[in-house]
């Protein structure tokens, strides 16, 4: 048999990229990522907003912006925006989201950050809102726009590795925490390990079962409960899946040598992949890894690679999706009530960790 390396790690492109993007928010991700992506794709966004005016003013400056909006109401109401580009915290997300929906004659869709909502309560009750408004709701799970994990999830959908064994991500990687994440009830789980539970769920599903421990990371100086997460996934059919997310890594912003990186690993009946994630030599564009062998053409391992990062190459993936559902009249691939069960894992990820037990997805969705 012969393996083709033209693996499906791409995003599927909307044919028309004319449709107004109105941005909310002008900080790093929207200033970085997002709109350096859109310009690169050749979407189209037409207005911009936050709550720091001279901010949006200079982005929109930036990247030739025509309208700088004073308010997020005035941007909602402005007619030339049909979709919605939010980037604010999660806590804030919902109440804009609940505002939009109120301009459905204009408004067509809305791309989310993730999490969608910092609860389950709150991202049902945007899903309904947009379902009801006739909105198309996508949400910014932008990992698995990466394109080692977009030729993962091929790859597995084209049966080389068999049946999925274990799954596992080591992250080893220093964030850089927003001041918006001081406050909230959860640091890592919602802010950075839902990158990788996600991935999980794109690749094998969303598991039955969750063990999990956290201990504060010794570098974060304001208080918080969940630093470094260590997490198993119990799936029925007997995959499991696991990450390390280490966001200390040892003290090498304190004087060591460091050891940074990210590794994931994928262990089929068939076969094995592996790989790594760029995003920590950011901003240098250090592209993604994937590796793999299977017992269907043994004695090698292929090695694709491709020249596109996940900062800020996958930004473009995340708006396509919904450029392409608005087209299309279907649901966006991330779509708001697919998130919903990844932030019920990421629920029982972190009572499992708090309440010392073992939890299920199924009672958060509940």
């Amino acid at each position: 048999m012969a393996i083709d390396l033209d693996l499906n790690y791409l995003p599927r492109l909307p044919r028309r990229n004319d449709p107004g993007i109105g941005c909310i928010g002008a900080g790093f991700i929207m200033r970085d990522c997002h709109l350096l992506a859109y310009r690169q794709a050749g979407f189209n966004p037409v207005a911009i907003t936050s709550r720091h005016v001279e901010r949006a003013r200079a982005v929109g400056q930036q990247y030739a912006i025509a309208r700088v909006h004073a308010t997020v109401d005035e941007l909602l109401g402005d007619p030339a925006v049909a979709v919605l580009d939010i980037a604010v915290p999660p806590d804030l997300q919902a109440d804009i989201i609940r505002k939009a929906v109120r301009h459905a004659d204009h408004i067509k869709g809305i791309l989310a950050q993730k999490p969608l909502a910092l609860s389950v309560r709150d991202a049902r009750d945007c899903v309904t809102l947009c379902e009801q408004a006739g909105i198309r709701l996508a949400v910014n799970q932008n990992m698995r726009y990466d394109q080692s994990v977009r030729a993962m999830k091929d790859v597995l959908q084209r049966g080389w590795l068999g049946a999925p064994v274990l799954g596992t991500i080591d992250m080893r990687a220093i964030p850089h925490w927003m001041p918006w994440s001081e406050g909230l009830p959860s640091l890592s789980t919602f802010i950075m390990s839902i990158h990788h539970l996600d991935t999980f769920r794109y690749w094998f599903g969303t598991p039955d079962r969750v063990l999990a421990s956290t201990r504060p990371d010794p570098r974060t100086k304001f208080s918080h409960t969940d630093g470094i997460n260590l997490y198993i996934l119990e799936y029925d059919n007997g995959c499991r899946a696991s990450s390390w997310d280490d966001v200390w890594t040892g003290p090498a912003r304190e004087g060591s040598q460091s050891d940074i990186g990210i590794r994931w690993r994928v262990e089929g009946t068939d076969g094995l992949a592996r790989g790594t994630i760029g995003w920590p030599s950011y901003p240098a564009r250090t592209p993604s890894t994937l590796d793999f062998t299977t017992k269907q053409q043994p004695g090698y391992w292929f090695q694709p690679r491709w020249p596109e990062v996940w900062f800020p190459d996958a930004f473009v993936g995340t708006m396509a999706q919904l450029l392409c559902a608005l087209e299309d009249g279907a649901e966006p691939e991330i779509n708001g009530r697919d998130n919903v069960e990844t932030i019920a894992l990421c629920a029982a990820v972190f009572a499992a960790a708090q309440e010392h037990r073992v939890t299920t997805v199924r009672e958060f969705l509940a």
